[in-house]
């Protein structure tokens, strides 16, 4: 039995890849089926990238459809992206009523900044966030701004956004977010009609004496 076929940690039908690229293959299938996302515009993150796209897209395609999960090359932001197929995918994550509350209100803000073309990378602050989230779920409390910070760790392990304290921060408020493309990815909206169709089922219905005449 030749080398290819005797390692017990590659799979048989990627034989054509050489020793040299097996595991810096591994590191990029470890983020995109642990974290969904592999950002190439930093560290080490950039070789993984450029291997990946220049050498190994129709590799990790076919590797990812079985598991109904969509690979996503963005050359403008050197982002790989595992996006589930909703339909089939049975890895869907799951996101409580808070986590869901600050994902509706993060893909606003992108799309409105995107939107505007004022500026390639959206960012803003804690306070920023939490204003928007009284606009956009007016009748409801928002999460504390200490719970965010706490929703913020899991979206960023997720790399849906990075996270900075600027220098001289005093107040949690104060810390950035930057919210990436792959976000918008991760819970796409075909319209602002849509997102504000999934965005009413969570504020409560007005009662009949409410009701406008």
């Amino acid at each position: 039995m030749s080398a290819d076929f005797s390692d017990p940690l590659w799979p048989r039908f990627w034989s054509d890849v050489p020793e040299s690229d097996r595991a810096p293959m591994r590191e990029v299938l470890a983020e995109l089926l642990g974290r969904g996302v592999l950002l190439g515009d930093e560290g080490g993150g950039r070789d993984l990238f450029l291997l990946a796209r220049d050498h190994y897209r129709t590799h990790l395609e076919d590797y990812l459809a079985p598991l109904a999960l969509e690979l996503i090359v963005d050359d403008e932001h050197s982002i790989l992206q595992a996006r589930p197929r909703t339909e089939s995918c049975l890895l869907l994550g799951r996101f409580d009523k808070d986590e869901t509350l600050v994902l509706l209100a993060l893909w606003r803000l992108y799309d409105d900044e995107r939107g505007n073309g004022l500026q390639e990378a959206v960012v803003i602050t804690v306070d920023g966030l939490w204003a928007a989230l009284k606009v956009y779920f007016d009748k409801i409390e928002p999460p504390e701004k200490s719970h965010i910070e706490t929703l913020l760790a899991r979206f960023r392990r997720h790399r849906l956004i990075r996270t900075a304290k600027p220098e001289g921060m005093t107040q949690l408020g104060e810390m950035q977010i930057e919210i990436l493309p792959s976000l918008a990815r991760a819970i796409p909206f075909e319209s602002i009609e849509a997102w504000q169709s999934r965005v009413d089922t969570y504020q409560p219905q007005r009662s009949s004496e409410e009701a406008p005449v």
